[in-house]
């Protein structure tokens, strides 16, 4: 264990965005796998409104520095080219 005030600080820091950050990339896994449910589904209007919450999800989680700029570009495009692939079959 840490023997200067600041490094106890800096643990108990540590240990809450730990948490925080493991919770919010959580949420953004399981708004993952619901939108590629969806889009499994065939259900393009399901997925679209879907698609609209998740990618603000992303730009927040790559705002906050939990994900990575490239890799929350790469999941929206992604997503977006299923959709539309989607779309253009239906």
């Amino acid at each position: 264990m840490a023997n200067h005030k600041s490094a106890v600080k800096a643990h108990k820091q540590n240990v809450k965005r730990r948490t925080q950050n493991r919770e919010e990339r959580t949420k953004l896994r399981s708004a993952l796998k619901s939108i590629r449910a969806s889009l499994g589904s065939g259900d393009a209007t399901a997925a679209r409104t879907e698609l609209q919450q998740t990618v603000s999800l992303i730009d927040k989680m790559a705002g906050k520095g939990i994900i990575h700029d490239n890799t929350a570009g790469r999941y929206k495009s992604r997503l977006t080219k299923q959709l539309a692939k989607l779309s253009a079959s239906a």
